[in-house]
């Protein structure tokens, strides 16, 4: 028997999922509404005999207890087999000694930046060095409970208090380095720490344990302004999204993810009860990010930094979330490459541009209704790029418009519904007051050249 179905054969799929959603029994199955769609009448079966569950509603999704926890949780198969072997009291043997090994030590750097961060959550709320960023929290608007929800802390000034702590509680200097706590100097070996004087947020893996730290300078002349645990075992900015581990519950219910670029953006936006935010941990989207939020949701709202710098910085979120949620291959990051059409897999990628002079923290503060509403009137990536392009156009300048058509080509041939191609097109032309049957000439002369793909 495979560690697989041994696990299977000690759980019941009806405890198991009863721990989830409430059933009630239904003749020799169990009923309920399915939680991976919006229903009033039950739809969601769960067949005891089989140890199957299936959906006859909208979803019509279906599987094993592993696919559910899964589908629920957002885990992949090996984090689901972890999970549901630990409940079922079965073992899992890690096939070599180096896996072991690596196991153990992710353990153990886990157990050092709990420690750390409850560390420095310590600093921030007792220590006198910390007022002012006690103060600076306090400005922003993040409440006691926001605080301690996500666990914000304070690095001391100088060079060795973190080290000095966390090596006094049992942790090796080679383990801080490790968990990107301290850096070491190549000339001479010696380590100092990484954060200092700084307003320490910790960032939480889906699971919610904490795998780094994202580090704010209170200092005007500071740099960086903010300062990210390095690259890890456990820490990879690329495949990181900031909060995740809070909102994936409500974006799976709400069935849509609103993205923003800052920590201080999800923290305020969690403290006013919009709970389906996250963060990127960079300036575009990754594919390992996006693959993540399909496992939650295909509707994506890109929330856009108004200034000239986030526009680009959108652009190529939107395309890498197109082609993720489209292609195998590697995407490529020209905003001219806007392809793929989120209803060939029934994604809906639409973009939220802020006011300008504003971030999600300010609007979310002083506006919350305003913020939600924009979320509601968030544009398709089409209209998007169209709003882009017709910033500042002279619409007399007949050679400006056709580069306009031009540039929106690429975006209008990988829309596969020929019925919302058209509805774009007849947009682009009143848009830029020309003839329909001109844009739709010049849609038709490059749909009949080779297609060429872009490469970064």
């Amino acid at each position: 028997m495979s560690v697989i179905d041994e696990v299977k054969s000690r759980l019941d799929i009806i405890e198991v999922i009863s721990s989830y959603i409430p059933l009630q029994k239904s003749g020799r199955n169990y009923k309920a509404l399915c939680p991976f769609h919006s229903e009033k009448t039950p739809s969601f079966v769960v067949f005891p005999e089989s140890q199957h569950w299936h959906c006859f509603g909208a979803c019509g999704e279906g599987g094993d207890v592993f696919t559910f926890v899964m589908k629920r949780e957002g885990w992949d198969f090996r984090t689901a087999l972890q999970e549901l072997a630990r409940r079922a009291g079965v073992e899992l043997r890690p096939r070599t000694s180096a896996q072991v090994e690596a196991e153990e030590e992710a353990d153990r750097l886990r157990e050092l930046l709990a420690t750390a961060a409850q560390y420095y959550h310590h600093l921030l709320r007792h220590a006198q060095e910390a007022q002012s960023v006690r103060a600076y929290v306090a400005k922003r608007e993040l409440s006691d409970e926001t605080a301690e929800r996500f666990l914000l802390g304070y690095s001391l000034p100088g060079w060795d208090h973190a080290r000095d702590y966390l090596t006094e509680h049992g942790y090796t200097v080679e383990e801080l380095i490790k968990a990107g706590l301290l850096v070491q100097r190549e000339e001479s070996g010696s380590t100092y720490d990484r954060f200092r004087d700084r307003l320490m947020i910790p960032i939480r893996d889906v699971q919610g344990r904490v795998i780094g730290f994202g580090a704010r300078t209170l200092d005007p002349e500071g740099v960086p302004k903010y300062l990210n645990s390095p690259q890890t075992s456990l820490f990879d900015k690329s495949r990181t999204l900031f909060g995740l581990d809070l909102a994936r519950k409500t974006i799976r219910r709400e069935d849509r993810v609103v993205i923003v670029e800052g920590y201080m953006d999800v923290m305020q936006a969690q403290q006013a009860g919009f709970a389906n935010v996250v963060a990127q941990m960079g300036t575009a989207l990754t594919e390992p990010q996006l693959r993540q939020l399909q496992r939650y949701t295909k509707r994506l709202v890109l929330a856009l930094d108004p200034d000239a710098a986030g526009v680009q910085a959108t652009l190529r979120g939107v395309e890498m979330a197109r082609e993720t949620l489209e292609q195998e291959w590697e995407p490529v990051f020209d905003p001219r490459g806007l392809v793929g059409h989120e209803g060939r897999l029934g994604a809906e990628i639409r973009v939220l541009r802020l006011p300008r002079g504003q971030d999600p923290d300010d609007l979310i503060r002083k506006d919350p209704r305003r913020w939600a509403t924009l979320i509601e009137e968030a544009v398709s990536v089409v209209d998007f790029y169209l709003q882009i392009l017709l910033e500042g156009l002279d619409l007399e300048d007949t050679k400006a418009k056709a580069q306009v058509v031009d540039k929106l080509l690429p975006v209008l041939q990988a829309v596969a519904n020929p019925v919302e191609r058209e509805d774009y097109v007849q947009k682009i032309a009143r848009a830029l007051r020309v003839d329909v049957r001109a844009v739709q000439s010049r849609l038709r002369s490059a749909s009949h050249r080779p297609a060429r793909r872009q490469r970064s």
